[in-house]
């Protein structure tokens, strides 16, 4: 071999190694600046900061609160030309450069020089992907570096589709709108699959300055800048001239929406939500947002329940229906009012109302707790106790009664006389260890046998669904589960909700649903009476029927309902229109209920009562 040969073999194995070590140096220094970089898979669980999105137990939307995308458009759904729309108007150099675009950002600052003002930005579209998802807006350089890094690191993870439709997905639009489904929306009531080219170009314009372009403050400036991106569109080719013509000289057609899901599907609901949220999430948590909450609201239910309330109650009077999962607590329905747009006030949680006949359950089941019997007989006569001298509905007595019948026909006598003869301390604690008679304290007064002392829809309801669950009472609660920033699991049901108690000995339980069944199929509650399953449940009115109850089970759900007006006046109707709408209710619902029957740990005997 020559010695000229010798030389450039020299060179170009010289030349290999430096090649090969710049390469493993480029390997290993990237590598090395990823370790301290967030992965890319953070982006498809990405929720904006100081957000709350609401869900119902099926994932349904119910609310979508603060900065969020309200509505995405799926994987490979996109359409091209808002693709191309946006392309044109950000980042034109999209598909050539590596996460940042240094001709982009040497053009820019050329022409900012030149006009001695901000014209045009040079972060690319990845760039500005990653701002929103792992950085914040400042301006410093130490951001600007990490944006870069960042920037590139997505460029490796991902591929530029899918930046792009993450970035269309998240973008800020204006107007609340977050993306470019929001957008279609808020500016035009479409979705983007919809939009004619002057739409997408005009939503193009808007990410630089979503607020100075904005065609519902400044049309002429929206106007103007939606031509700049058509202009850009011609120039790479992504629209044929007379595409351009057509979209350029197109007046504003704005059909401006609210964004989706800005307003609650189940508003009384999801108020007593944020309520609960407060006790088991930190201020700092709160703030932070980020937050996904999949409640136990069952959202069709909720709608049949509301419209039930809304339109079909008699004399304008003001409702309330709350639906339970008796082996869970979980709350499934919960409506506070015909209109909660007229008036706020949550009748489900907030209200407190006479229960009337529907209290009779706690010296009934304190009776049973200490050895009474169903069939034990009593006898039902004008009495007074200490000058309190209750009477029974329509001042009639009906002599020797067994207990069953006695609570089957709503005997107000029998009722006190069973808290007479329990003591008060056993009905109250009783009553205690269902939910009752902690927001007020129940007092040692006879007429608390018959429901003297006001309580809520909600908390009744919980202690009708502790009974139907054989005596174990289990806390209401609207949450399934809740997750934050980076979908950290922040609170679940099954790890942390409090488990359920046995308040009640399940022969009692048992006892006391078939004395609930018994009022549903021949006493005082057969309005609600159902062919095909069977009904546990109670009425109850207070003095001149200001309030209307019926609390009934099905195995499966406990459902309250009260009636009434807020001023407390007179209704001059019976509970049988809450045991009506109830059953509205049930068979709007029961279609995909299984036909279950209540566990019996024993039979009534009949043939004593």
């Amino acid at each position: 071999m020559s010695l000229k040969s010798q030389h450039w073999l020299l060179v170009a194995t010289i030349s290999f190694l430096v090649g090969s070590l710049t390469s493993i140096s480029e390997i290993i220094f990237g590598k090395a600046v990823d370790s301290f970089l967030p992965d890319a898979e953070i982006i498809s669980n990405f929720r904006h900061p100081r957000s709350i999105t609401l869900l119902s137990t099926n994932n349904k939307v119910i609310q979508k609160i603060g900065p969020t995308t309200r509505e995405k458009v799926a994987t490979g759904k996109m359409p091209s030309l808002v693709k191309k729309a946006f392309v044109a108007a950000e980042d034109r150099r999209f598909y050539e450069h590596k996460g940042v675009d240094l001709w982009g950002i040497s053009r820019a600052l050329f022409i900012n020089l030149a006009k001695k003002e901000i014209i045009q930005g040079g972060s690319t579209i990845t760039q500005q992907l990653t701002r929103t998802v792992f950085l914040n807006q400042d301006k410093s350089i130490i951001r600007k570096l990490k944006e870069a890094a960042l920037a590139y690191k997505l460029e490796r993870q991902m591929t530029k589709n899918e930046i792009l439709e993450q970035y269309l997905n998240n973008v800020y639009l204006g107007s609340g709108a977050y993306g470019i489904a929001d957008a279609a929306w808020v500016y035009f009531s479409k979705t983007p699959g919809l939009l004619k080219l002057e739409e997408i170009a005009l939503i193009a314009g808007l990410a630089p300055a979503p607020s100075l372009y904005s065609p519902i403050i400044n049309p002429d400036l929206a106007i103007e800048r939606r031509s700049i991106v058509l202009k850009r569109m011609r120039k790479e080719g992504f629209i044929n001239k007379s595409e351009f013509l057509l979209a350029i000289n197109s007046p504003l057609h704005l059909k401006p929406a609210t964004p989706k899901y800005f307003n609650s599907a189940a508003p009384f609901f999801t108020s007593w939500v944020y309520q609960r949220l407060l006790l088991l999430l930190t201020p700092e948590q709160l703030e932070i947002g980020g937050l996904k909450i999949r409640t136990s609201l069952n959202l069709e239910w909720q709608r049949k329940a509301q419209e039930i309330i809304t339109k079909q109650l008699p004399n304008n009077l003001q409702g309330a229906i709350v639906s339970i999962q008796p082996r869970t607590g979980l709350v499934r329905v919960m409506v506070g009012g015909t209109d909660f747009y007229s008036n706020q006030f949550n009748r489900a949680t907030q209200a407190l109302r006479s229960p009337g006949s529907t209290f009779k359950i706690f010296p009934y089941a304190a009776a049973l707790s200490v050895g009474l019997k169903p069939e034990d007989n009593f006898i039902d006569a004008p009495r007074c106790w200490n000058k309190y001298c209750p009477k029974n509905f329509g001042d009639k007595y009906m002599g020797k009664v067994s207990l069953s019948e006695a609570f089957k026909n709503s005997l107000n006598t029998i009722a006190v006389e069973l808290l007479e003869k329990v003591g008060f301390e056993k009905v109250i604690s009783t009553a205690n260890s269902l939910g009752i008679g902690h927001k007020r304290p129940l007092g040692k007064y006879y007429p608390l046998a018959i429901g003297a002392y006001e309580q809520t829809v909600l908390d009744m309801t919980a202690a009708y669904a502790g009974v139907a669950n054989r005596g174990v009472y289990i806390k209401p609660t609207p949450f399934e589960e809740i997750r934050g920033p980076k979908n950290t699991l922040l609170w679940s049901y099954k790890v942390n909700h409090p488990k359920g108690l046995q308040v009640l000995k399940v022969s009692v339980a048992d006892k006391l649903n078939r004395m609930l069944e018994e009022v549903v199929s021949s006493g005082t509650g057969k309005v609600a009476y159902l062919k095909n399953r069977p009904v546990a449940g109670k009425t109850g009115t207070s003095e001149g029927g200001r309030d209307l109850w019926f609390i009934g089970s099905i195995p499966q759900l406990s459902t309250g309902v009260w009636l009434g007006y807020d001023n407390n006046k007179e209704t001059r109707i019976g509970s049988g229109e809450a045991a009506w709408v109830w059953k509205q209710f049930i068979l709007q619902i029961e279609r995909n209920l299984p036909i279950l029957t209540f566990p019996k740990s024993q039979v009534l005997d009949k043939t004593k009562a």
